[in-house]
């Protein structure tokens, strides 16, 4: 084999160094490939107590293990030779468009995440152009999160409180401030039996003990926003102290029923979607009710572990739905962690997702960067899976493009 020495003109074009990246923060979430990755910085930046309360389900964390699980379990079907130079991510949605066929789902106490919280959520977002829904526990004002992001569209999740008048309160003030849709959520009559908040003595705010302080050593910054930013509140109550199921039995109704939903609908001008919809029999009664939207989830396995996973629940609920309500649209959420996650549930006939892990996951590990982040990651895997499956637009997607693997199946008497 003949040799020679490189000239500088053949070196010239190998030898090409990248920009240096000042920022660290930049640097972690440029690096980040996937919502995986921004979990791990996510648990490394923030203290064990808060991480815990996002990552973790009830119970044995069966749901959510099997919710994800769902998702590995889909097998994609190409078609090949179609012109997928372009494609369009956008989708008709509750009466108004969105960018992508995903928005950030309620959640509560967001603040105590990453001093940002709701609002760096909602400026995402809004930057985005999907929704985000504010929760009844978020811990930014239902006015400051409008204000925040004055073009964007924003949602609100109603929790129907033992004190129906301060409910209903809430409900005034998310429709004054411009939320075009509300989410009634269903399936927390009781708080969830969420161990690890248990085992970590999860309060409200949080407490300094020997362990939190030795847990937070290593993590000077979350610990140095949270003590010099505004003290923890609430978007919807005063103030409170002591654990978070603690919180939530003492709010929570278990006395509601769809008298109560109809009530509600009545007093909102705006959108209605129910939320934790686990059943295909109450899909369908809720469809007959009135309501825009049946939202599939089971609170991201962190209320009855061993719930139905909404993904399995997905085809059966369209059909049984559109067969009489084709106005009504089925939504989903628990288990999201890729853009092929919900290509596959718009394939399956999900006509919009929620992410709330994926977005609090890039919280945790950037702030509004990180939010940011997580969004561009999600964007990148859908647009790619899209063209990797041949289709352009949302609404090629079919049936026909996954195949559900079979893991769990119902025992035949």
């Amino acid at each position: 084999m003949k040799r020679q020495l490189p000239k500088r003109h053949d070196l010239a074009p190998l030898l090409k160094f990248k920009r240096p990246t000042l920022s660290a923060k930049q640097r972690r979430l440029a690096a980040a490939l996937t919502i995986e990755d921004l979990r791990r910085i996510a648990k490394r930046r923030t203290p064990k107590a808060a991480f815990d309360y996002t990552d973790g389900a009830a119970d044995g964390e069966v749901s959510l293990a099997r919710a994800r699980q769902a998702f590995g379990d889909v097998e994609f079907r190409p078609s090949i030779l179609r012109d997928v130079s372009t494609v369009d991510t956008s989708r008709e949605v509750l009466g108004e468009r969105v960018a992508l066929p995903f928005g950030i789902a309620p959640t509560g106490f967001t603040r105590m995440m990453q001093a940002e919280g709701e609002i760096a959520g909602a400026t995402a977002a809004a930057a985005a152009g999907i929704p985000f829904a504010l929760s009844t526990m978020g811990t930014t004002s239902i006015e400051d999160v409008a204000a925040a992001a004055p073009g964007g569209r924003h949602w609100f999740q109603l929790y129907m409180w033992k004190d129906r008048d301060r409910s209903m309160a809430l409900v005034d003030r998310a429709a004054k401030a411009g939320y075009d849709t509300l989410l009634v959520t269903v399936d927390v009559p009781v708080a969830g039996a969420r161990l690890r908040d248990v085992r970590n003595g999860m309060t409200i705010p949080p407490t300094l003990s020997p362990r939190t302080v030795a847990n937070a050593i290593p993590r000077p910054a979350w610990w140095f926003n949270f003590l010099t930013t505004e003290p923890l509140a609430f978007a919807s109550l005063d103030s409170w102290s002591g654990t978070v199921a603690d919180l939530l039995d003492t709010m929570f109704d278990p006395t509601v029923t769809y008298d109560d939903l109809a009530w509600i609908r009545d007093q909102w001008p705006g959108k209605v979607v129910v939320k934790g919809v686990q059943t295909v029999d109450d899909a369908r009664r809720l469809a007959d009710a009135g309501v825009d939207a049946v939202l599939l989830s089971n609170h991201g396995g962190r209320q009855l572990d061993r719930a139905p996973v909404p993904f399995h629940l997905l085809p059966e609920v369209v059909q049984a739905v559109g067969a009489h309500h084709p106005g009504v649209e089925v939504h989903l959420d628990t288990g999201i962690m890729s853009g092929q996650d919900v290509v596959a549930a718009v394939a399956h006939g999900a006509h919009f997702t929620l992410v709330g892990r994926a977005y609090l996951y890039g919280l945790m590990a950037g702030g509004r960067d990180g939010v940011d982040r997580a969004i561009e990651i999600l964007r990148g895997q859908v647009e790619r899976t899209m063209r990797l499956l041949g289709v352009r637009t949302l609404d090629e997607l079919e049936p026909g493009h996954v195949t559900q693997l079979v893991r769990l199946e119902p025992r035949r008497v």
